[in-house]
């Protein structure tokens, strides 16, 4: 079992720590990995309708780099060798691993163990990051990729091209979350711990950051760090205070998602099942 206080100690003496050290700290280490990887830990969790974020996660991550030394892995005849201190998710995987974690994972899906895939998801060709969280029904669709410890719910479709970013390092960082319900539309970017509400609707080529004002067309209303729940949002500009010649990158809301937009961002059932 892995042990908060041991990791927490040993993470502020990362520097410092022997080889004796580092493998003890390794079963403890695995431990916390093979939990991330099942989806009993995770680097965020939503509590009282607000997230939390677990830093012991990052810690873990963190120090499972110094006990694992690179090493060459090949996940089928024919396909590109890697070489990399954290091993594949689906390297060892037989048929009935598959059937049990109920998960559709096409040619050219990579994922990286400490990442949980919950049942119903579909990964197309993409890149899922340790620590990451995949929730049920979800798509991460061709060329996506979902940073370290980003957290997408239920039911959600991550458009091709679109990233999510990920965050190790500063420790106390929000990692991007995105709640249940959400659609996010092809090549667009959410990072710096971004936090999508539930049922938000992402146009295609939206940028997000903690900086990005996403401003509401129809009331003037600003928020920074989060898209409101059921929010449709497109790109977007609006005029500098300071410089009024000039415009500057905003994400817009036009709109709150009604059954019609519902209708034309979802997946069919048959692609999940």
């Amino acid at each position: 079992m892995h042990d908060r206080a041991l990791i927490d100690a040993a993470y502020e003496r990362r520097t410092e720590l022997s080889r004796d050290e580092l493998a003890a700290l390794a079963p403890h280490i695995e431990s916390g990995l093979a939990a991330l990887d099942r989806g009993d830990l995770r680097a965020a969790q939503p509590v009282d309708g607000a997230w939390v974020t677990d830093t012991f996660v990052k810690k873990l991550i963190l120090l499972s780099f110094l006990i694992h030394d690179n090493r060459p892995a090949q996940s089928g005849p024919g396909r590109p060798r890697t070489f990399d201190k954290v091993p594949l998710k689906f390297e060892d995987w037989q048929e009935s691993d598959f059937q049990k974690a109920r998960i559709r994972v096409v040619p050219g899906a990579v994922v990286r163990h400490g990442a949980h895939v919950a049942p119903g998801a579909v990964l197309m060709p993409s890149f899922v990051n340790i620590g990451a969280y995949i929730g049920p029904g979800t798509m991460i669709d061709t060329w996506a990729t979902v940073g370290s410890c980003a957290q997408v719910g239920a039911r959600c479709h991550v458009s091709g091209g679109a990233g999510l970013g990920g965050v190790l390092e500063p420790i106390g960082d929000d990692p991007v979350v995105i709640e249940d319900d959400v659609f996010i539309g092809a090549r667009s970017e959410i990072a710096e711990g971004v936090r999508v509400r539930r049922g938000a609707v992402i146009g295609m080529g939206v940028y997000l950051g903690r900086s990005t004002p996403v401003v509401d067309r129809a009331t003037g209303e600003v928020h920074y760090g989060e898209v409101p729940e059921n929010a449709v949002v497109v790109p977007g500009s609006r005029t500098d205070r300071h410089r009024p010649e000039l415009s500057v990158y905003a994400a817009v809301i036009v709109k709150y998602a009604d059954e019609r937009t519902r209708g034309r961002t979802a997946l069919n059932d048959l692609v999940r099942d």
